[in-house]
This record gives structure tokens, sequence and C-alpha cells, in this order.
């Protein structure tokens, strides 16, 4: 009996230690990276004209590329707006992003330009009224040239009620 108890003891001892959770670890660019809630404005002569297509909010994401580089991000725009996707240079400490000419890996064959790109941390408002990350930034595409684009918005909180 006393061996199935020690056998028994150990066989629980290894099975905690087995069990033990790893830490894991975030991305270099984890603090630029999300799901957005923006809506696409058009800049023009200094003036915001608000959702001038009637689009209303979409969804955008921002993420690390393979290489995991804290100086690189995707912007993608999964379909809803100019269907576009393209890497872009970051600060993820500045929280800052832009890109010059960068090739469209999605859609139609053109370059975008991002400037202005930056993220504010609780510099939005949920629709439920709690503070949220805030991202913007003006885009614009070589099939319309002179035309600024700026997407801005909240970072998705997941809330049903946020949406």
């Amino acid at each position: 009996m006393k061996k199935v108890l020690y056998f028994a003891a150990l066989l629980f001892a290894i099975t905690l230690t087995s069990c033990e959770k790893d830490e894991m670890g975030g991305t270099a660019t984890e603090s630029l990276a999300g799901q957005w809630y923006v809506q696409g404005n058009v800049v023009e002569d200094g003036q915001v004209i608000e959702d001038p297509y009637g689009i209303g909010r979409f969804i955008i994401l921002t993420y690390n590329t393979s290489a995991n580089n804290a100086n690189e991000i995707w912007i993608d725009d999964i379909e809803n707006f100019w269907n576009f996707k393209v890497k872009a240079t970051a600060d993820a400490n500045g929280l800052t992003f832009s890109a010059s000419s960068a090739q469209n890996q999605r859609g139609d064959d053109i370059t975008v330009n991002v400037t202005n790109g930056k993220i504010i941390k609780n510099g939005g408002t949920q629709n439920n009224g709690s503070p949220a990350d805030y991202i913007t930034m003006d885009i614009e595409y070589s099939d319309d040239p002179g035309t600024i684009y700026r997407l801005e918005g909240v970072r998705y909180s997941g809330l049903a009620e946020n949406d």
C-alpha cells in the first residue's frame, strides 16, 4: 500500500509541474496593434468633410509583420474601405507610423501614402462613454492623387454596446 501511495504522490507532483503555464510574450509592435472602428473622412482645403461617401464606421487592423520588428506594421482595411493593405514604418515607443509610396498588397495595383499616423492612449471615447485608444492617419491613394482621406476612430472594445 505504501508503494501505491508513494507512486500516487509522485504522479500528482509530476502532473502539477507539467501543467505550469508559460508566459506569452507580446509582439514588438504590441502598442500599435489593434482592431479599430474608424470613419473615412476627406480633408479638403484644411477642412474635414465627415464621411462624404456615407460608409459610416468600419473596421481596420494594425498588426506586426512576420519579422516582428518594432519599426514596421501592417495597416489593413480588410476590404472595408479602399481594399488596401500596406506596410508602414513605425515607432512603437512614440506610437506613430507612416508610409511613402507603399505598394498595396491587396486589390488594385496602387501605392499608398500614410502621413500623420498616430495612436493616442485614452484619446477617444467609446459609444458607452468609456475612454478608448484613438487612432488617426491621413491617406492618399495613387489612383486618387490629391485627395487626402483621414481615417480616425477608436480601438475595438469587444462590447456589443460599443459596436
